[in-house]
């Protein structure tokens, strides 16, 4: 029953990935209306370019129709967000600050692609697939967890008795 509570960790992962997912979609949305004319804004290292991306990452998949597409990414959104309410309690804060940065970024791409089919992508190296801010919340947040989990000396997920939860 206890695993139900909603507990501290647990109300500040929520609050922080819907912090996030809110950013996150607030650039989409000023990027879709600021990069409408299909120019590119060069900011030295990055540059600012309108991209609707149909397939999942790297574009893979853009054959597939939009409803599997978002039926897989929101049958594996919804099992981290399980993960996540499962474990927020027992994980050390590096590893819910990584989980939270993943969840949100899979979150907002879901909602952005839920509303068209696509999601809005932006950012724009010249050697790289265009991606957005989600997909930085993604990558950061995976770094974070390999590097958590590479140094904590306990298995995720584990208690005090050795047993998993």
């Amino acid at each position: 029953m206890t695993a139900r509570r909603w507990t501290r960790p647990r109300i500040a992962l929520a609050l922080s990935v819907a912090l996030l997912i809110t950013l996150d979609l607030s650039v989409k949305a000023w990027a879709a209306q600021a990069l409408a004319g299909g120019g590119t804004v060069g900011l030295h290292v990055i540059d600012l370019r309108l991209v609707f991306n149909s397939g999942m990452a790297f574009g893979l998949g853009d054959i597939l129709p939009a409803w599997v597409i978002l039926a897989l990414t929101g049958l594996v959104t919804a099992g981290l967000a399980v993960l996540i309410w499962r474990t927020a309690n027992s994980a050390t804060l590096p590893v819910r600050i990584g989980l939270a940065a993943v969840l949100s970024g899979a979150s907002a791409n879901l909602l952005d692609r839920a509303a068209d089919g696509a999601v809005t992508d932006y950012l724009h190296t010249g050697w790289f697939p265009t991606f957005n801010l989600a997909d930085v919340f993604i990558t950061t947040g995976a770094a974070a967890l390999v590097m958590a989990l590479w140094r904590s000396t306990e298995p995720p997920g584990a208690t005090e008795s050795g047993l998993r939860e």
